[in-house]
């Protein structure tokens, strides 16, 4: 099964005491998450204060200390609008960026997403489309073929895993019946992490684990790094 690590989210410190911030400490969670047979990295960047943030030094920080630690690894960046006034400070934040992630994730149903997506495309960086209800499937789906992306991240809010794979369900149908060819990814948060993961790897989709998605090994224990939760992850895909 290929697995992405999705190493810090907005997680803050209080909720585990390994959650990367820094650069350095980013760095230190990829590489053992890569030996643990991750096959990309998913980051939220921070600031001097521990706190998310896109600007270009911030990126670029924590971009090079991964690729620096992890060559040839695959580097994606979050593009969410929680970290932003507005669309359009986020689209100059991004347009500024000196150093680019090789993909970056966007929230399809997030206002500005489209500028965001043509702007990143058009700068050479591959796209993630996070799709959590069937109205951003139906928006993503009436962008093809003019906006390319690689992969298609279902991501249900639903903190419950059979109302979350209701939501799947209806996001497959319409990809499918759009013959949609695009790899899927299917993930969820907390409680729905481990589910979801098992129902990825049935489906034959892509998956991914990390502190963003939860804290927790499936049998409950606390786990003690990024790597241990992508091990487990390989450990439960079909053989």
């Amino acid at each position: 099964m290929w697995v992405k690590a999705a190493l810090n989210g907005g997680r803050a410190r209080r909720e585990h005491p390994a959650i990367p911030v820094t650069p350095q400490e980013l760095a230190l969670e990829a590489s053992a998450a890569v030996l643990a047979n991750a096959q990309a990295l998913h980051i939220h960047p921070r600031n001097s204060s521990g706190v998310e943030d896109l600007a270009d030094r911030c990126v670029a920080d924590a971009l090079e200390a991964l690729r620096n630690a992890c060559p040839g690894i695959p580097v994606g960046v979050t593009t969410g609008l929680w970290i932003f006034s507005n669309p359009a400070a986020r689209l100059s934040t991004v347009s500024a960026w000196s150093t680019l992630p090789d993909f970056a994730s966007i929230n399809i149903g997030e206002a500005g997403s489209i500028d965001l997506a043509l702007l990143l495309s058009a700068r050479g960086v591959a796209l993630e489309a996070g799709l959590t209800s069937v109205s951003d499937t139906q928006l993503f789906l009436s962008l093809q073929p003019d906006i390319t992306f690689i992969r298609a991240l279902l991501e249900p809010p639903e903190p419950d895993a059979a109302d979350a794979l209701a939501t799947v369900s209806q996001a497959e149908e319409l990809l499918d019946q759009a013959r949609c060819t695009i790899p899927r990814l299917l993930h969820g948060c907390d409680a729905t992490a481990w589910p979801l993961l098992r129902a990825a790897g049935a489906r034959g989709y892509l998956g991914r684990i990390g502190f963003e998605d939860v804290l927790h090994l499936p049998d409950g224990t606390p786990a003690p790094g990024n790597a241990a939760l992508v091990s487990a992850a390989l450990q439960l895909a079909p053989s």
